[in-house]
């Protein structure tokens, strides 16, 4: 069974890990001590082989049990390279400060901290190679059917169906879906080729009849009143249960748990910029961004100023409500590149294709975006970010909160000048829904670099769209 076949695959995998570490060590040893040393500082004091044979032995054990704390041999069928790379890189990080700590408390000065240095890097690029090979090595076998875990479900639900999806369409991940037990549907309908092959109550006599690696409890909501027995029945077996709860609509992909003192708490969302150093770091950057984009784009809206004066008649800035974070109201400032029109025409809708209150300057500025850049001076005043969800207007807002589900969380976050949805394409008369799809994305998966990547990309995809009339 897949149980027996992971012990063993660890323990290749140690020894791979083993012989990756110690040909890294002595690699890093030879080009440092014997290549770059010997040939630049043949004067420097040089330890034996020996002493460095002796760091080696308590360095190949150190770092496996590191690797082990790190959660580097556990199964990752389904986890993405860049996890297991991260868990490397902290790993050996570790390594590193644990080894340094070592020379300095027993002072041996002449140890090469370079070699240390260079260990390090070789140790991880050798490391995230090697377990990327054995990956793919992993994903071909259980392309051809080799390697697979067989699971049993209990419980037909909207999780259910959407496991088997995710199943089927990853046939790398090496999974087998052998059956389905439920109350409800009639034995012998099916959904993507996997049965109904039992009811719930079969399950106890299911279990010693099957070589099962996994069950996933898939039951539906209404069905959660069995969940401890059924839990019960599939511990007694001794087979690796997961829990897939039927809540997707309601909790999202990347919920965390709290603990107070024992109690587990789930919170229904994650925004990391409901973290007070999150917060900071990222109003840092929008003041400073805020403010090179101010200099630096002065002489373009220069240009944009004098040609909205010189076309048309009315104010050189069109202010206008919007919601904000925590859903505070505030006035966000743009070019106007519209007629001058009375309040009650200006919120009959959005802008539409050939829309005739667009002037011929307000067609250049809507096109190029240039008539959003007044809006670096509502990132300075705080008002909103370089990137976030747009800010919608509180008509549409109370019109949205009704219609689109979670449509309210994106005014947990500042509103942004661009967003993760505008370089997706969905901008203008596009998607509401793809929108805040985007958008509810970007505030669970926030991060200092997913922001300059939205930034990067806004100069090639965000500033010049077919949807901006």
């Amino acid at each position: 069974m897949i149980r027996d076949n992971q012990k063993y695959f660890n323990r290749l995998l140690v020894l791979l890990d083993a012989f990756v570490i110690a040909a890294t060590y002595w690699l890093a040893w030879f080009l440092w001590i014997n290549v770059y040393v010997g040939r630049n500082n043949p004067e420097t004091g040089i330890l034996p082989i020996e002493i460095y044979l002796i760091a080696f032995a308590a360095i190949v054990p150190g770092y496996l049990i590191l690797y082990n704390a790190f959660d580097l041999y556990a199964s990752k069928r389904t986890s993405k390279t860049m996890y297991e790379v991260f868990n490397i890189i902290k790993a050996n990080t570790v390594g590193l400060v644990a080894v340094m700590v070592v020379l300095f408390a027993i002072n041996i000065p002449d140890f090469s901290r370079g070699m240390v240095g260079v260990f390090y890097g070789f140790n991880i690029v050798a490391e995230s190679f090697m377990r990327k090979g054995v990956r793919i090595a992993l994903r071909f076998v259980r392309r051809k059917g080799y390697n697979i875990k067989h699971m049993l479900l209990v419980g037909y639900s909207r999780a259910a169906e959407e496991y088997i999806r995710k199943i089927k369409a990853n046939p790398e991940w090496g999974y087998e879906v052998c059956g389905i037990l439920d109350d409800r549907v009639p034995v012998g309908a099916a959904y993507k080729g996997v049965s109904v092959i039992g009811e719930i109550d079969t399950l106890s006599e299911v279990l010693p009849q099957n070589e099962l690696d996994e069950i996933g409890i898939t039951l539906s909501l209404s069905d959660y009143d069995r969940l401890e027995a059924i839990v019960n029945i599939c511990e007694k077996s001794g087979v690796h249960t997961k829990f897939i709860p039927d809540y997707n609509s309601v909790i999202p992909s990347r919920p965390y748990l709290e603990d107070m003192d024992g109690l587990a708490v789930v919170n229904i969302r994650r925004v990391p910029l409901t973290n007070l150093v999150n917060k900071a770091l990222k109003r840092i950057v929008d003041i400073f961004g805020a403010s090179v984009g101010i200099i630096f784009f002065s002489p373009l809206m220069l240009a944009a100023a004098v040609g909205v004066k010189a076309t048309s008649k009315g104010p050189l800035i069109f202010k206008q409500e919007r919601v904000g974070l925590h859903n505070k109201s505030f006035q966000m400032y743009k070019f106007r590149s519209m007629e001058v029109q009375p309040a009650e025409e200006e919120k009959k809708g959005w802008t539409k294709k050939n829309d005739p209150r667009v002037t011929k300057i307000g067609k250049i500025l809507r096109k190029t975006s240039i008539d959003e850049l007044p809006q670096l001076f509502n990132v300075l005043k705080g008002d909103m970010s370089l990137v976030g969800p747009r800010p919608e207007r509180p008509l549409y807002v109370e019109k949205f909160k009704e219609e689109i589900p979670r449509y309210m969380i994106k005014h947990q976050v500042r509103p942004g000048i661009t967003g993760w949805a505008q370089v997706s394409g969905y901008r203008g008369d596009t998607s509401i829904r793809k929108r805040i799809e985007y958008d509810l994305y970007y505030i669970e998966n926030w991060s200092m670099a997913f922001d300059f990547k939205i930034i990067f990309l806004t100069f090639f995809k965000g500033f010049i769209s077919k949807n901006a009339y």
